[in-house]
């Protein structure tokens, strides 16, 4: 019979101390004891499941006097406890497949290959892509609008991909296997790159010359690998720290602010020495370096595979999302009840989900509800649990109903991301402009390392300054609540492209006057002051950014966490492909009656800063949108 999903005590995380079996850990445990752990309180504990608001977390059912009892027990169990019989009680497991020994597997021994893999992966990518619009304009002889929109359909789907790389890792490979598979793919990538950079250009011997083959499958490959380390590098490091145990827990904290160092500390070197080299060695050495760094990622995965921690692969997200939707159209004229403890639900503790908890049923988008209606007494009589094809459970419906109420936030993320797609043009602007200072030639690309300096400065003093000032005026003890921060960070886009308009109408001015117009020369201003555009889009992602991360890990459940992550990545390709579409649909709109269009290849006889214009009035009404 289905069990009520709303009659339990409800509250923001599991109750305080509810007991979790393990196993006995066969490699380091002796006899045939079996311990259990008790979890963190509700302040240790992550958010899971149900509806949110800017303040509501979601909600799930725990049994807090079973709890108690549990928590009395454990505390006398685990006192006289030998130390080599602890194992964790997150389900993960080591190598072997047995429980995971908390003294001789995971913690910061094992995230620090993860962490230097990261490393190399970011330095690789940016080193790919933060000066690509060069190799394409200047080597692969592209006109302007063809690289900007090669480039933003290139990016578009690097953030495309995970989908496939979190279902992958979810439902058959698991995150270790996964992230070295990418590797490796992404490595092959590198490599045809070095090739197609160092193959003389006299090399015609195929219908398809290999210089325009290579290049191609280089960057579709490196994509593709992209698609496996971005979900799951992250949440794998994550993987390494209990999260039953509050010191692991309170260690898992500062593992993010590690590896968001890592990402951008791979930028910064991509944005400054790998430019330096492209422009000044070649491209044999600046896209033969980061292939070195992406080999070196894959031997530190594979060296310390005997320190991680594994979680199994524990089904896909999609595939139960898909289940609710043929359900509810199967069921499109069964009435739903009034009474939601009519809905079907596993009687006991345990969700259907493995590695999830059960999710309260809560009002609105009924429509899903019909999922876990029960039609006839037949779907639940036997002793066979019906098939979710059929007849979902309440915390299977109430997954995708979260997912749906993320939606519209997450949609403000779309035109948010545009501004650091146009990335490729602010360089295209600053090979324009005198890039001499003190004597020393700047490549336009290495302006990209203050978006970088600004968030490995802020970064840090986001949690030391500015949010204990925020709290002063606020009241609240985080400063800003996720939709609050999220909100400030997107007023700071629309000042990124306010402030490369007028730099470009100034620039224009100049030209104007010196008689350059028609000639596809620098105009004599210095181009440092691109440096507040940049500026401006890393003030933004240190606060929208990761209130987007945060967000999502706050509101999705425990099972739909990786699914999250994704979509928070989708948003990203969504703003580049939209990048590509607005610069192919303006170039077409603006050219032609003798006009040379606002994206000439010679940007003195252009008008970027109509298009800047254009682009900051979005911004602005995307940020009125999500207020």
């Amino acid at each position: 019979m289905p069990s009520c999903s709303a009659s339990r005590p409800n509250g923001r995380h599991m109750a305080e101390g509810e007991e979790q079996w393990r196993r006995p850990c066969t490699s380091q445990c002796t006899g045939d004891s079996v311990a259990f752990l008790v979890s963190g309180g509700s302040e240790d504990m992550p958010s899971t499941g149900a509806p949110f608001s800017a303040s509501s977390p979601p909600q799930v059912i725990a049994n807090k006097a079973d709890s108690v009892q549990a928590a009395a027990h454990s505390s006398a169990f685990t006192a006289s406890r030998p130390e080599y019989e602890l194992c964790t009680s997150n389900g993960s497991v080591d190598i072997k497949g047995n429980p995971a020994s908390k003294k001789h597997t995971g913690k910061w021994r094992a995230c620090y290959s993860i962490l230097g893999g990261e490393f190399c992966g970011s330095l690789a990518y940016y080193g790919v892509g933060t000066n690509l619009v060069s190799y394409l304009t200047k080597v692969r002889k592209q006109s302007s609008v063809t690289a900007a929109s090669n480039i933003a359909s290139w990016q578009g789907t690097c953030y495309l991909t995970p989908l496939l790389g979190a279902f992958l890792a979810d439902s058959y490979w698991g995150r270790h296997r996964t992230s070295v598979i990418s590797l490796t793919i992404f490595t092959i990538g590198m490599v045809l790159l070095t090739l197609a950079a160092v193959i003389p250009a006299s090399i015609h011997t195929l219908d398809i010359a290999p210089q325009d083959a290579l290049p191609s499958l280089g960057l579709f490959l490196t994509a593709l690998g992209l698609g496996g380390i971005w979900p799951c590098v992250p949440t794998f490091g994550a993987d390494q720290f209990d999260d039953t145990d509050g010191t692991e827990k309170m260690q898992k904290g500062l593992y993010y602010n590690w590896y968001y160092l890592a990402v951008n500390g791979g930028f910064f070197f991509a944005s400054t020495l790998l430019v330096y080299v492209q422009d000044s060695w070649g491209w044999g050495w600046g896209f033969g370096i980061p292939t070195l760094f992406s080999v070196i990622g894959i031997a530190g995965f594979l060296a310390c595979m005997k320190l991680y921690r594994y979680q199994k692969p524990a089904g896909s997200a999609l595939t139960r999302i898909c289940q609710v939707v043929v359900a509810a159209v199967r069921k499109v004229h069964v009435d739903v009840p009034n009474d939601s403890s009519l809905l079907y639900e596993l009687p006991g503790k345990e969700a259907a989900i493995v590695g999830s908890r059960k999710l309260m049923h809560t009002e609105g988008l009924r429509f899903f509800d019909r999922a876990a209606t029960i039609s006839s007494p037949d779907e639940t009589s036997s002793a066979d649990v019906p098939s979710p094809w059929k007849l979902c459970t309440v915390t299977q419906v109430e997954e995708l109903k979260i997912l749906a109420r993320m939606l519209p936030v997450l949609l403000a993320g779309i035109i948010f991301n545009m501004a650091e797609a146009f990335f490729p043009l602010f360089i295209e602007q600053g090979e324009v402009m005198d890039n001499y200072i003190y004597g020393f030639s700047i490549p336009p690309a290495s302006l990209t390392t203050f978006n970088c300096l600004c968030i490995l400065i802020l970064a840090p003093c986001y949690n030391k300054v500015i949010m204990p000032m925020l709290s002063m005026i606020t009241g609240m003890k985080r400063g800003l609540s996720e939709l609050q921060r999220i909100g400030v960070g997107l007023v700071f886009p629309m000042l990124s492209l306010v402030s490369a308009a007028l730099v470009e109408m100034v620039r224009l001015r100049i030209v104007d006057q010196r008689g350059l117009v028609h000639r596809n020369a620098a105009a004599p201003m210095n181009i440092l002051w691109q440096a507040p555009q940049y500026f401006f889009v890393g003030v933004a992602k240190v606060f929208t950014v990761v209130g987007f991360i945060e967000f999502a890990y706050e509101q999705s459940p425990d099972a739909m966490r990786s699914l999250c992550q994704a979509c928070s990545l989708i948003m990203i390709t969504l703003g580049s492909y939209l990048v590509s579409m607005m610069l192919k649909f303006v170039d077409s709109a603006t050219v032609g009656r003798g006009r040379h269009g606002w994206i000439p290849d010679n940007l003195n006889e252009g008008h970027l800063d109509h298009l800047f214009w254009l682009m900051a009035g979005l911004q602005l009404l995307n940020l009125l949108t999500f207020a």
